[in-house]
């Protein structure tokens, strides 16, 4: 049976999701998305062939129903689907700090949702996005929701109630890494490397050390220790490090972004 599958909010993330599936050998005849401005609308019909309609359009001809739009926005969208949208519809929702029980007080009952949370590599098809069943979602919901997603990188399950700590760590993660290459820039610049430079030298070893983590199954400190030379350069920025509590304020850093998604999820502003 053909699965049709609509997009809601094809923004950089419902987009990415889009190219993914139809590079995966999605018929475009089988997906849909929609979009606020025209223009927008336009350039996703000529980019990609597929069909843009309305959000009510969507709710009735999809099997699956993909929400990418803003969190602040989703009240007001699941408002407009509800009256619309068959309960054996599948329900994914892209948007951070939203849990499914919102969607399932909303959605006419029995409705399945799972909850998804992909971070921006998605764009590049390198993302990781965490996934979590409502009550009604089935291993056939999840395993729909996996088929979407691996395209644009890997998929790990979870239960709900670690989606704001992986929140924290995936979703928020890249925005660390991008803060350590700027500071490891700048100190490159002080050291006496012209910027383009020390970003190259950054950008590779950053590189290199996320494939060899990915693909040779070391642990971290044992890859750490292969660079650590008894009296080296390493140990000595090592030293700096640990002397400054940079291990300590990475745990309060991610304690801090778990904290702030579950106020988020509790409707706090």
């Amino acid at each position: 049976m053909t699965q049709k599958v609509a997009v809601l909010g094809t923004g950089k993330i419902g987009e990415a999701l889009l190219s993914g599936m139809i590079r995966a050998g999605w018929s475009k005849n089988d997906l849909m998305c929609t979009a606020r401005r025209r223009e927008r609308a336009e350039a996703l019909r000529s980019r990609y062939g597929v069909e843009v309609v309305s959000n009510i359009e969507a709710a009735k001809a999809a099997d699956t129903v993909i929400l990418a739009v803003k969190p602040q926005d989703m009240a007001l969208l699941l408002d407009e689907l509800a009256p619309h949208l068959p309960a054996d519809r599948l329900v994914i929702s892209a948007a951070a700090g939203v849990p499914t029980a919102f969607f399932e007080e909303k959605l006419p009952a029995g409705t399945p949702v799972v909850r998804v949370m992909p971070n921006t590599p998605v764009l590049v098809d390198e993302g990781m996005s965490v996934i979590s069943a409502g009550s009604h979602a089935s291993e056939t919901h999840l395993l729909r929701t996996e088929e979407i997603f691996k395209p644009v990188g890997k998929t790990l399950r979870v239960p709900e109630s670690q989606q704001d700590a992986a929140t924290a760590l995936s979703g928020s993660g890249p925005a660390y890494f991008y803060y350590l290459v700027e500071a490891m820039t700048d100190a490159g610049i002080l050291l006496g490397l012209p910027r383009d430079k020390a970003h190259d030298l950054i950008v590779q070893a950053a590189i290199g050390a996320a494939v060899m983590l990915r693909d040779s199954g070391e642990h971290p400190v044992k890859l750490r220790e292969a660079v650590t030379s008894p009296a080296g350069t390493t140990i000595s920025a090592i030293r700096e490090l640990e002397s400054h509590g940079v291990r300590a304020a990475l745990i309060a850093a991610l304690e801090a972004a778990r904290d702030r998604s579950r106020e988020l999820a509790s409707g706090q502003a």
